[in-house]
């Protein structure tokens, strides 16, 4: 896999140097990748979720089957 580049203002890498220092990572590039791929996971969870008409149609279901009144 090759690394890809990314530019960020730097007021942002700046904050950024300051969080990833009192964290214990090595580099910005370093905490930046972690916080990245933490997002990304949160986001894909939340896609895996069911939507509120997903759990209606459940609920229906489970009425329908006399396991919900």
């Amino acid at each position: 896999m090759s690394d890809k580049k990314v530019s960020i203002p730097e007021s942002l890498y700046e904050k950024v140097k300051e969080r990833c220092e009192g964290a214990g990572f090595e580099s910005v590039s370093e905490y930046v990748t972690f916080v990245l791929r933490e997002v990304v996971e949160e986001e894909e969870e939340e896609e895996k979720e069911f939507s509120k008409e997903d759990e209606e149609k459940v609920k229906e279901r489970l009425r329908a089957l006399g396991y919900m009144s």
